[in-house]
């Protein structure tokens, strides 16, 4: 692909990345496990891996460029208050996942997220409170090693679910909390491993 000219599909990458696949490889490569501090950047990528629910990520992240533009970036200040307008245009949107269910949580979600803000929650503070405020790291050989939950993502699920998230279950969560860096299962040997391993303090 000529839009990811230096893609190196012989680089050891975690098992579950397609190697030929430039996309996959570069999200690996450049986000995945990477710790993200940013509440806006947070909650951002909890909507996008609401978004998989009975998908594929591949499905999401080719849709990714588009679904942040015509989403205003998820951006909850402006989402909490999309009209029913805002409702019909992305229902008639083939470039995003048009589902009636997810379009109504992500604005649900929005709301939720300023509620936390008005009431004093700083979105990342208490995102990052579940796992100590550090990224817990795992040394899988092989990503088959790894779960698909956590008591962490089992927690932090039943919490967003009883603030009124939509699209968080612990699996989706224990996702979230991967991508986010807030649990670094990059497998050892993996050539991104190091990288996310330096950045787990900031």
């Amino acid at each position: 692909m000529t839009e990811f000219p230096d893609h190196d599909p012989d680089l050891r990458r975690c098992g579950w990345v397609p190697k030929d696949d430039a996309l996959y490889c570069h999200y690996h490569d450049t986000e995945w496990g990477r710790p993200i501090r940013d509440s806006k950047a947070l909650f951002s990528k909890l909507i996008q891996d609401g978004q998989q629910a009975g998908l594929a990520w591949i499905t999401i992240l080719r849709k990714r460029a588009h679904m942040l533009k015509v989403y205003d970036g998820f951006d909850p200040d402006i989402v909490a208050f999309y009209t029913d307008q805002d409702r019909a245009r992305l229902l008639d949107d083939p470039g995003i996942i048009r589902s009636r269910s997810k379009i109504d949580a992500t604005i649900g979600n929005a709301k939720v997220y300023l509620a936390m803000r008005d009431g004093g929650i700083h979105f990342s503070d208490y995102l990052w409170d579940f796992v100590g405020g550090k990224p817990i790291v795992n040394h899988w050989e092989s990503f088959s090693d790894a779960p698909v939950k956590s008591p962490e993502s089992e927690a932090l699920s039943k919490d967003l679910k009883a603030r009124g998230f939509k699209f968080v279950g612990p699996v989706i969560v224990y996702a979230f909390m991967q991508a986010v860096g807030m649990i670094n299962d990059h497998e050892l040997g993996c050539c991104a491993r190091e990288a996310s391993l330096k950045m787990r303090y900031l």
